[in-house]
């Protein structure tokens, strides 16, 4: 996998999650996955975060949402 593209600086982004607004810092190729898996369900970035949001929260610990991102995108390719 040819991943040389995607490895920039991360770029931040505000969302609004549950009402509040919030500032996540992702690399490009993670912010495109993200856009894609919107894309595919027919829904915003943001529900899509929001629902990561709210799995990341019962699980222990609870890691940031940052990382509960990238793990659900890894998990989401991995079952493709």
């Amino acid at each position: 996998m040819n991943v040389g593209g995607g490895l920039g600086r991360p770029v931040k982004r505000s969302v609004t999650i549950a009402g509040h607004e919030t500032s996540i810092s992702l690399e490009p190729m993670f912010w495109s996955a993200l856009e894609g898996a919107a894309a595919a369900s027919g829904r915003p970035v943001n529900a899509v975060i929001a629902e990561i949001d709210a799995a990341r929260l019962e699980a222990r610990p609870i890691p940031n949402l940052t990382s509960a991102i990238r793990q659900w995108l890894f998990v989401r390719v991995n079952e493709e």
